[in-house]
């Protein structure tokens, strides 16, 4: 580790490059505590402890919404907006034509992902602000028409800051810049989610405290299995030496079994956070639509039934994100153009058959271990009884999966480095 420390101190490029990331993460986190005036932020932390779907959020983007920052709905926006666009590629042929370009097509899609941010971003955040108000409290103090745009407009800029922060962290080529940004705000909360524990700590619950310690590295090591679990499946080739033998080294198709990443979760999150969201700004109203709305607000609070819809939700989402960017047909098609097929399966549409099957089997793995994860902090709560030691199992997630693809990029370019000075 310490020598691969040295070789990108060494290398001016990846040391700049290493550096302007860690100053961009910086400013992330500065903008992160200017808050928005006008808001009592005693009254919001009340109102986040006890929302368990708003304080998942809360942790989840650094304690951002729980300031009331400037970059308080974090990248979420844009987010949304890149998940919008890749299925709109699927049903929308002059975006999938734009796709098929390679990068010039690609880039007119970020073009419009950027401009889809802005009136979701506005969006969310004149939604948020009037579920703080209609939450009573006292949360937004002054409730003049003018503030609230004010407050809007200023949420929505952040978000647009955060997006350009990200996209030039991406320009490095150290990882992705929206990913690292998320990456900067969990481990943001971590301290004080240490401090917590130390504060409640009883040494009679010592074995608890054992216990979460112990789940915690099974959970690591585990997300770390997932994550670069793959399955090789054998390919040969149709050029062959004189004695009849396959010429040059084994080759293998890689299958991975988290071909999703973390999609399927934020997927889910969306699709859970919308209805309680909403309904909480009509509870209210008299009549059904109020009766309603306290149903579904007390339906999303009681533990069990939370747990099991976000567990399905994650689950069903997993095989969804998979078809939509793994497609065995084009497999076997360049399989085909290149020559190569799978030891004892014809090409074509029985490799394709077969490529299928194989990812089937992995996916319900991915989405199994991707479900467990999601509800891991109600499971521990249950077990434990303290929302204390909660473990977020997306986060960790989120945490491994990004720290790992930061060291491959940066060995890949001390690779290339030493590749060139040869």
């Amino acid at each position: 580790m310490l020598d691969k420390l040295k070789k990108v101190w060494k290398i001016k490029d990846l040391r700049n490059s290493v550096l302007f990331v860690l100053g961009m993460l910086v400013i992330f986190r500065a903008v992160a505590h200017i808050p928005i005036p006008g808001v009592n932020s005693a009254a919001l932390s009340n109102f986040l402890q006890g929302n368990q779907i708003f304080g998942l959020l809360n942790v989840f983007s650094g304690g951002t919404i729980e300031r009331f920052s400037v970059a308080m709905l974090g990248v979420a926006p844009y987010i949304t907006a890149s998940i919008i666009f890749q299925l709109l590629v699927m049903v929308i042929p002059q975006l999938e034509e734009l796709k098929e370009q390679g990068e010039s097509g690609q880039k007119k899609i970020n073009m419009y992902t950027r401009f889809a941010t802005v009136p979701l971003a506005l969006l969310q955040a004149f939604g948020f602000i009037q579920l703080l108000i209609r939450s009573g409290g006292g949360i937004i103090t002054n409730t003049g028409v003018m503030n609230i745009i004010t407050m809007t407009i200023i949420a929505t800029a952040g978000t647009i800051f955060l997006m350009w922060i990200g996209e030039l962290i991406s320009e490095k080529n150290i990882g992705n810049g929206i990913s690292l940004l998320i990456f900067a705000g969990i481990i943001a909360a971590a301290p004080s989610a240490v401090q917590n524990a130390i504060v409640n700590f009883n040494p009679a619950d010592l074995n608890i405290y054992i216990l979460f310690l112990v789940i915690t590295i099974v959970t690591v090591v585990g997300v770390v299995f997932i994550n670069e679990g793959q399955r090789n499946i054998p390919l040969n080739y149709a050029r062959q030496n004189r004695n009849g033998r396959d010429s040059g080294p084994r080759n293998y198709l890689p299958l991975k079994v988290n071909t999703a990443g973390v999609i399927p979760i934020i997927f889910a999150i969306s699709i859970v956070l919308f209805p309680p969201t909403v309904a909480q700004m009509f509870i209210d109203t008299p009549g059904f639509v109020g009766t309603a709305a306290q149903f579904i607000v007390d339906m999303f609070n009681n533990q069990i039934i939370y747990g099991a819809i976000y567990f399905t939700l994650v689950f069903g989402f997993t095989y969804f994100y998979t078809a939509v960017i793994f497609h065995p047909k084009k497999i076997a098609e360049n399989l085909q153009r290149q020559g190569a097929f799978i030891p004892g399966v014809r090409p074509g549409k029985e490799t394709e058959e077969y490529v299928g099957k194989v990812m089937n089997r992995l996916v319900f793995f991915g989405a199994l271990f991707l479900g467990v994860l999601a509800i891991l902090p109600l499971l521990m709560e249950a077990v434990t009884g303290t929302q204390t030691l909660a473990i977020g199992g997306t986060s960790l997630l989120i945490i491994v999966s990004v720290a790992i693809r930061v060291v491959k990029k940066i060995e890949a370019q001390i690779t290339l480095h030493e590749y060139d000075r040869i």
